[in-house]
């Protein structure tokens, strides 16, 4: 089959490749023909090794498809089954699953780093992130397949399965933001659109968004924020609007210290700062120490918007059906697979595009 293979780790290019095959799908795994596939930009931070990745391997990690085989364990799920794929299956039996945090699960991302699920020309090569959904089909944990009405296209259950999910779940279910309040929100790409339209669904009153690219300010107001801004421009906002005492909330959807910090300067005191975006390790923020009490502010991280996708998935569709939540808009090119390294590019180049999707005939 075809597939988009990272040779090593700090390539800026992908190889795309007809001889990738998976492995054979063992007892409690199955296998998935991919029919959609977000372009993150978490698969460039994969690439560039800001998050954790294993070459040689298939980028790849916001996806839908079909089940086509099932290992012999697997109860219920069976092949024509539409599925969501998810970096983070619940195994249901760790103590973070008990103790009702599935998203922090680690049995099958532990697996996944040891046990390539793919082969290219023979030589075992991993899924990123337990996945690879820039490949025709791959094998995952049945944990991670997430079964799905086929009624919904693959290209809205693909987006719902990181960039919606990591964005409205940090809004709804990390910082269960409460309605009438203010939101500040420090980038505004594809995640960044999905936090705002989370804070518009949690009913916040005035949500600012923040990007020093002027293009994208346009598409974050269409998307439900009430004011869009540079950060240069954030501190006249901060006085117009709230006289100089900072937001309810704030989300930064970047990862670097300097974003991190303007997020938890603009909080207000006893307020929320909430971080999504993927920082590196070795990037360090500075608080000191008398800030922290005083101010009884709220640091939350928030990995993967917190989510049970067993329960949110289908939630995040339900918004969807009910005209609440605009997936259909968020979608900004379609290409095929042989296209990919032209659209990781133009996300590389910070273009205002929110997703990008690679669809599978």
């Amino acid at each position: 089959m075809k597939a988009a293979v990272l040779n090593q780790i700090g390539d800026d290019k992908l190889e795309l490749r007809d001889d990738v095959s998976t492995t054979d799908p063992g007892p409690e795994e199955v296998r998935v023909r991919v029919r959609a596939s977000g372009v993150c930009h978490s698969d460039l931070s994969a690439m560039n090794g800001t998050l954790p990745a294993l070459a040689p391997g298939i980028v790849g990690h916001e996806g839908a498809g079909e089940i086509v085989q099932v290992g012999s364990g697997v109860r219920h799920l069976v092949p024509g089954d539409h599925v969501i794929v998810t970096f983070v299956p619940p195994c249901g039996r760790c103590p973070n699953c008990l103790r009702g945090q599935p998203h922090l699960c680690s049995v099958h991302a532990i697996a996944s780093f040891s046990a390539p699920r793919f082969l290219v020309g023979g030589t075992p090569a991993f899924g990123y992130a337990g996945l690879g959904t820039f490949a025709e089909e791959l094998v995952i944990p049945a944990d991670g397949a997430i079964k799905v009405d086929p009624e919904v296209p693959y290209e809205i259950a693909a987006l719902v399965a990181c960039g919606v999910m990591t964005g409205v779940g940090s809004v709804l279910n990390t910082a269960k933001v409460v309605p009438g309040s203010s939101v500040v929100v420090i980038g505004c790409g594809g995640v960044g659109i999905s936090v705002i339209q989370g804070t518009r669904l949690a009913g916040a009153t005035q949500i600012i968004a923040v990007d020093p690219v002027t293009d994208k300010h346009e598409t974050a107001l269409r998307f439900g924020a009430t004011h869009a801004t540079t950060p240069e421009g954030l501190p006249a906002l901060n006085e117009q609007l709230a006289g100089w005492l900072g937001f309810d909330y704030a989300f930064d959807v970047v990862g670097i210290p300097a974003t991190i910090r303007s997020a938890w300067d603009i909080t207000r005191r006893g307020g929320t700062t909430v971080i999504v975006g993927a920082g590196r390790a070795d990037a360090v923020v500075q608080f000191n120490a008398q800030e922290l009490f005083l101010h009884e502010k709220r640091l939350l991280g928030s990995f993967y918007g917190s989510a049970d996708v067993r329960r949110d998935y289908e939630r995040l569709l339900g918004f969807w059906r009910a005209g609440r939540l605009d997936l259909e808009g968020m979608i900004s090119r379609r290409l095929p697979l042989s296209e990919v390294n032209d659209a990781l590019g133009t996300l590389r180049a910070g273009a205002p595009l929110i997703r990008q999707m690679i669809t599978f005939d």
